[in-house]
């Protein structure tokens, strides 16, 4: 069964490419959302098992957004993303609950997986 997997993130043409490749890479996108409100939202009403986060979002940050979900008793997978890299985040990441980071230029449906083991 594929992984379903919301992508939240403020560029739409990034959701879009996004959206591609992880599809041709084995996920079902059920969803897109782009700020941190909305995302809260779509994880309410489409219960995806991952969410694909971008950190630097207007409104509520990624930061925010992931220790939001991660409080959930039964909340998604959350992986943060930014075209930064993660050392220019301190411990903030640590302190998110997230699953993992991986930087945009690294995203590819192998490194999701491997990140997900």
């Amino acid at each position: 069964m594929k992984r379903t997997v919301l992508i939240v993130d403020d560029h739409p043409g990034f959701r879009s490419s996004a959206r591609r490749m992880l599809e041709s890479g084995g996920f079902a996108v059920v969803g897109e959302a782009g700020d941190g409100e909305d995302g809260i939202a779509a994880v309410e009403d489409l219960a995806p098992q991952l969410v694909l986060l971008d950190v630097q979002l207007p409104g509520i940050d990624g930061f925010e957004v992931s220790r939001t979900l991660a409080a959930r008793e039964r909340g998604p997978d959350v992986i943060l993303t930014s075209t930064r890299e993660i050392s220019d985040f301190g411990g903030l990441v640590a302190e998110s609950g997230a699953r993992g980071f991986i930087s945009k230029g690294d995203l590819t449906p192998n490194s999701l997986k491997e990140l997900l083991g």
